[in-house]
Formats: structure tokens, sequence, C-alpha cells
């Protein structure tokens, strides 16, 4: 089951993020982070645990960004990643977004979404409010990708 995320699901959804931020291949997030920013997660729910989550944020007019995109490995080719980028990607729509960004080190992936890769440059927004604070700026080796609603 898709749904928004509530409080409980904050610790859970950590643990997840940060199992692979642990592996270099996704960006780990702070608690405190994940709380101030609760509204934008969706969480994938299999019987009574978070299985996966995906973060639909809003960055600037009409540019929003899908982030922390997770599935846990035993639950990975069941659809869920493509359940949490579609219900991401409706939510951004439905608030007026008509541009929704992602940088991944899966590319492939977000690919078959209809996302197409830009250069980091094309979004100083987050390039300034985000990623000077990251700690793998200025070096990063995420892809950037972006899809028209």
């Amino acid at each position: 089951m898709i749904r928004k995320a509530r409080v409980k699901d904050i610790k859970p959804i950590q643990e997840l993020i940060n199992s692979f931020a642990k592996q270099d291949i996704m960006l780990p997030r702070s608690l405190n982070e994940l709380y101030e920013n609760i509204r934008d997660f969706w969480v994938a729910e299999e019987k009574g645990k978070i299985v996966g989550c995906a973060a639909m944020h809003i960055s600037w007019d009409d540019l929003a960004e899908i982030k922390s995109l997770a599935v846990a490995k035993k639950y990975q080719g069941k659809s869920i990643g493509r359940e949490l980028i579609e219900a991401s990607l409706e939510e951004a729509a439905d608030l007026g977004a008509n541009k929704v960004f992602v940088l991944t080190y899966k590319p492939e992936y977000f690919k078959k979404f209809g996302f197409k890769r830009v250069k980091h440059a094309s979004l100083p927004h987050k390039i300034w409010a985000e990623c000077i604070n990251c700690c793998k700026f200025p070096n990063c080796q995420e892809i950037a990708l972006l899809k028209i609603l």
C-alpha cells in the first residue's frame, strides 16, 4: 500500500535510506531533515512494515524534485518504486509543477519514466539551496534528469 508518511514512519524511513547511503548509492538523511520534510514523503507499507519511500519536494515555481527513492532489497522488482514515482508525479502535477527532476546514481531507472538527462547548471535553485551544503559538493557524481509533465 502506498500512502503519505506519518511521524511514526520517520525512523524506518531513515533506516531504509541510510542502508543504501552506507553502500554509497544514495545520500544519507538526518532525522531532523526527515521530520522537517515529512509532508513530502510517500511510503510503501507491507504488513505494517515500511518497505519503500520517496519524497516529492516543490523546489521552485513550477519545478519539483523526487528524492530519497528507496525500496528494501527484498521488495525490489515488485513495482513498488514505480508506484512511489507515479504517486510523486501525480502529486507534483496536482500542485501545479510542470517539471520534475531527480538527482540519481541510477539514471537508467528514471529514464523508463520519461526523465531525460540535463546539466546540473539547469537546476540553479537546487544547487544553491541544498547541494551547496552536501558533503559531496562540489564533486557530486549524481546524474540530473528532468521530466516535463
